[in-house]
């Protein structure tokens, strides 16, 4: 199968190329850097496939073009499809796959690392040590040992998460609308949102982000959150009222605050802006505050996790185009 494959770097093309080419019947794979949006639609004209990522766009105009060029299939190389409008697609006559699961390791390192981080302050002290500065003053931190972390969102990737900061000695909450047992076997308790905000010394998301998951960590809840606590992101950047944490951070409400995901990011995140002005004042702003950490939708990042998106990216494409059963398949009743 011909397929094009949008916002593609070159760590995309080397795990990819190598998943390819592990197959019998290798296809046809047509990259570009761009992301897919209405105006680079076109360039997957006579792709039966599109793989696209977290950031393109695959609203009603976007799979207009491409089912008019002659796109049958979209996979996505990613757990998320919260950018595709599966009921269009669907009208369409066109197929949606994704990738369910590729490192819950990966992402759940990443959130561990982010909390390490802030609240030892490890950013800020690497860089005093650098410029010769050895002093201790406002690096002082708390061992994690004891406390109480609430997980919102205990799929894979919390479940993962979870088994990681148990192991830690830290108290487990959890909120999911479908529990998971094995989170209970590790001593978790699944209480409430409002509960989980005012028990929890740091809280971590680890859901998808749908309709009822829209700014889930606004104004309103972060007024029933412990003052001072710690907030991580590692999922989607639109599960967090930006302005409305920025108002916490100064008011000392939220006292440390990671983000690996930030709801404007799609002009931002995979690029290197370095020789510009950032133009949104919003991250702006949350550059400039000394308790935060971004990093750049890196959580995913590692070797293996590469290997298993490409490998069932991959995989998808060829089940599709042998007609055969898609297990990873999505469609518009699973949006919620």
């Amino acid at each position: 199968m011909n397929v094009a494959v949008f916002s593609t770097k070159t760590y995309d093309r080397q795990f990819l190329e190598q998943a390819n080419n592990l197959l019998e019947n290798p296809h046809v794979l047509t990259y570009f850097e761009p992301r897919l949006t209405p105006k680079t639609a076109v360039l997957a004209k006579d792709s039966g496939g599109v793989c696209a990522f977290v950031n393109d766009q695959l609203g009603k105009e976007v799979l207009e073009i491409l089912h008019a060029g002659g796109t049958d299939l979209i996979a996505m190389r990613c757990a998320g499809f919260n950018n595709v409008d599966l009921m269009t697609a669907a009208d369409l006559g066109m197929t949606v796959v994704r990738v369910p699961a590729y490192s819950p390791h990966a992402v759940a390192e990443h959130a561990l690392g982010m909390i390490l981080a802030l609240n030892r302050k490890i950013h800020r002290s690497y860089a005093r040590v650098r410029e010769g500065n050895f002093a201790l003053e406002g690096l002082l931190g708390f061992d994690l040992n004891g406390r109480t972390i609430g997980i919102i969102g205990t799929g894979r990737i919390g479940q993962t998460f979870a088994g990681i900061l148990c192991g830690m000695g830290m108290k487990l909450l959890a909120y999911d609308p479908h529990p998971n047992e094995e989170m209970l076997k590790l001593g978790a308790a699944y209480v409430e949102l409002p509960e989980l905000f005012a028990r929890s010394d740091i809280i971590s998301l680890h859901c998808p982000l749908t309709k009822d998951t829209y700014h889930l960590i606004d104004e309103e809840a972060l007024l029933k959150m412990k003052h001072g606590m710690m907030l991580i992101n590692t999922s989607r950047g639109a599960l967090i009222d930006t302005p409305a944490v920025i108002e916490a951070l100064k008011s000392g409400q939220v006292g440390y605050l990671g983000l690996d995901v930030y709801e404007e990011e799609e002009e931002i995140f995979f690029e290197d802006l370095s020789g510009q002005v950032l133009q949104d004042d919003v991250f702006a702003r949350l550059q400039t505050l000394p308790n935060v950490i971004i990093t750049g939708h890196q959580a995913f990042f590692t070797e293996e996790a590469l290997a298993n998106i490409a490998g069932t990216t991959m995989k998808n494409i060829s089940a599709f185009e042998a007609g055969a059963e898609l297990e990873n398949q999505v469609r518009p009743r699973e949006k919620k």
